[in-house]
């Protein structure tokens, strides 16, 4: 069975890498390469493919949002993020918005074919090196967090909750307070950490070591 699939990358140079790995590979098709948001919709809208790598940093797009919308455009689709080391706190988040893989920008032929084909098969695939360590991290109870004195505790505890992924409505229940006390403190938050939307103060949540 042919795989088609589709490559998005800012980076002209990674594109031709994974082109040129992908060669070989008569089972796989390369049906589109885009190097941004907007040339990825057109191109699944025109032919939908069965895989997509898709870069964590794609220009100017904030990926958790760009995973869940192409989810919700084309549910059979499987996406493959590309990533390092460095970005490995984004993995559950990620996840959640669809992702069915990760994989380092850094991996080899092998594996990445053994990705494509993973996904294609309906599986999860993901790069030994970020499990290990995900596993390291998880063994040494290290966190990404810093004291950086910007939030209260109250506002570290309602981005926690935030990061979990309850409603403000929750939130309000939860700590029994206001919907409006709840919504003062998101967007106070917002401010202080300069992001403008859940996504953004879920990646936060993720660094400051409040979040998984």
């Amino acid at each position: 069975m042919q795989i088609k699939l589709a490559i998005a990358d800012g980076h002209p140079m990674i594109l031709n890498g994974i082109k040129a790995m992908l060669a070989p590979e008569q089972h796989i098709q390369i049906l589109h390469t885009c190097t941004s948001v907007a040339t990825l919709l057109d191109a699944l809208h025109m032919d939908c493919a069965d895989v997509l790598l898709l870069d964590i940093r794609l220009s100017g797009a904030d990926s958790v949002v760009v995973c869940r919308q192409i989810k919700s455009l084309y549910p059979a689709i499987k996406i493959i993020v590309l990533s390092d080391v460095s970005e490995s706190y984004y993995v559950r988040q990620m996840i959640r918005s669809g992702a069915s893989g990760f994989l380092l920008k850094s991996a080899d032929q092998e594996a990445l074919v053994a990705a494509i084909k993973t996904v294609a098969a309906g599986r999860q695939y993901f790069d030994e090196q970020l499990q290990q360590l995900a596993l390291q991290e998880m063994l040494m109870g290290r966190k990404r967090a810093y004291n950086d004195g910007l939030l209260t505790k109250r506002e570290e505890q309602i981005l926690t909750l935030i990061a979990d992924e309850f409603s403000n409505q929750e939130i309000a229940d939860k700590l029994f307070i206001s919907l409006r006390t709840v919504e003062t403190h998101r967007l106070k938050i917002a401010q202080k950490l300069a992001v403008k939307n859940t996504a953004g103060l879920v990646k936060e949540a993720m660094r400051r070591g409040l979040a998984e």
